[in-house]
């Protein structure tokens, strides 16, 4: 095969089956397009348009995806990330920013990760970082979407003299949220591939039914991307040491996702070469871009998914499969309307805002992410109990950041007090110390 920058340049026709292709791009697509119900509803807490947020989110996933497809040629398709939209919206929330700056952190995330996809120093940053940190992060981050799609749902609300107790469990709207979540159980374990759109369509449809949804169409002219489009806003104070482990945290979230992703379906898709991934630095690069045209559009942290996987399972090998799933994002552009019917809140006599229609993909997906706690060493204290911080500090904090910055630091704190200096890399160390400064001095 040649050595192309434009790797799709090097596709062998002969043995190119082209309705496979297509078959593995619809699958993944449907496999991964609840996003676009989820991700303006997210970013709708930072008081974002839910429209523009919509056509962004469709836009920059397209985008990401031909990039993918081309530079890369892999059957990875991209999106904005769960867990990176909650993180989004968190350290908006925590340090008072305009949803314009927070954006703003993420184009620079972005333009880093650019850089990154350059250089080898990538991979050296990627593997220094401790791997049960890693996934005490994915772990902890699932608990937290999970503790999002329960409160959404009306199953947990806040309780006098507790954090959360349960709520009125027999109410229509919890019904909703539990026969949506049972519809994605169901048809998970019949293998379709698009379970967790079918179990919004099902709960919308119930929403519907009993009045706790308006129906607002299904098709029309796509809504103005104005109220988000280069929107973000890059303050000085950015690039300061109490912003500093801001921008790494999306930038190694993002990175921890991308190569979690690629190796995962590469395994799948035997596209490794000696544990390695050929042309990385496109895939890399693909990533980056759709984060950078993310943050301009007026959406989240843009990176690839496991629901790849999908289309791999039904034969998909080129970039062809990815480029199909970006059409298909942006055909999604005129389905505003059902994005808005689907995407509405029902607010409950005692003031509570819930999407019992959204609620049941979060908690599945939540249930997906927390299943990576199976790969911490719990028999290693030295790696399992900064792990287990992350894992119980992000939910119950509410904060991805806090839980991260905090599993550093118990790392570092661990490793001194046995005098294993050596296991502390120049990475973790840079990093701990960023996390301190920001809660002694800030």
């Amino acid at each position: 095969m040649k050595n192309n920058f434009f790797s799709i340049l090097s596709i062998d026709k002969k043995n190119l089956n082209l309705k496979t292709e297509i078959e593995g791009g619809l699958a993944t697509f449907f496999t991964m397009c609840y996003i676009i119900f989820v991700q303006p509803v997210v970013l709708s807490r930072l008081n974002m348009d839910i429209g523009a947020v919509m056509i962004a989110t469709c836009i920059s996933s397209a985008i990401a995806c031909f990039a993918m497809g081309i530079l890369a040629n892999y059957p990875v398709a991209l999106a904005p990330g769960m867990g990176h939209n909650f993180l989004f919206v968190s350290i908006a929330t925590a340090y008072g920013l305009s949803f314009q700056q927070a954006l703003g952190i993420v184009f620079i995330s972005g333009m880093l990760f650019v850089v990154l996809s350059f250089i080898p120093f990538r991979e050296k940053i990627l593997n220094e970082i401790p791997m049960g940190i890693k996934h005490g992060i994915s772990v902890g981050i699932g608990f937290l979407i999970t503790l999002i799609g329960l409160e959404w749902s009306g199953i947990v609300v806040g309780a006098p003299g507790t954090y959360i107790g349960l709520g009125k469990l027999n109410s229509n709207y919890v019904l909703i949220s539990l026969i949506g979540f049972i519809v994605i159980i169901f048809l998970t374990l019949k293998n379709k591939k698009s379970a967790i759109i079918w179990g919004i369509l099902t709960s919308t449809f119930l929403s519907l039914l009993l009045g706790f949804s308006k129906f607002s169409g299904v098709v029309d002219y796509p809504p103005s991307l104005y109220p988000t489009f280069w929107k973000l806003e890059i303050n000085k104070d950015f690039f300061s040491l109490s912003f500093l482990n801001v921008i790494f945290t999306f930038l190694f979230l993002d990175v921890f996702d991308t190569v979690g992703t690629l190796v995962g379906v590469g395994e799948q898709g035997k596209f490794l070469v000696n544990g390695k991934l050929p042309r990385a630095k496109q895939a890399f690069l693909a990533d980056a871009i759709g984060t950078v045209a993310g943050s301009i559009f007026g959406t989240s942290t843009v990176t690839s998914y496991i629901e790849s996987a999908s289309g791999i399972s039904v034969g998909a090998k080129t970039g062809i499969a990815s480029i199909v799933t970006g059409i298909l994002f942006l055909l999604s552009i005129f389905f505003y309307p059902l994005v808005r019917t689907v995407g509405s809140a029902y607010v409950t006599e005692n003031g509570l805002v819930l999407y019992p229609t959204i609620a049941p993909a979060l908690i599945f997906v939540g249930f997906l992410m927390i299943s990576n706690i199976k790969k911490i060493d719990f028999a290693n204290y030295e790696e399992s109990i900064p792990a287990f911080l992350a894992v119980v500090l992000i939910p119950l904090g509410f904060s991805i950041s806090d839980g991260i910055a905090i599993s550093f630091i118990t790392f570092c704190i661990i490793k001194i007090l046995l005098f294993k200096f050596k296991d502390i890399s120049f990475v973790v160390y840079i990093l701990t110390l960023i996390f301190l400064f920001r809660y002694i001095f800030i």
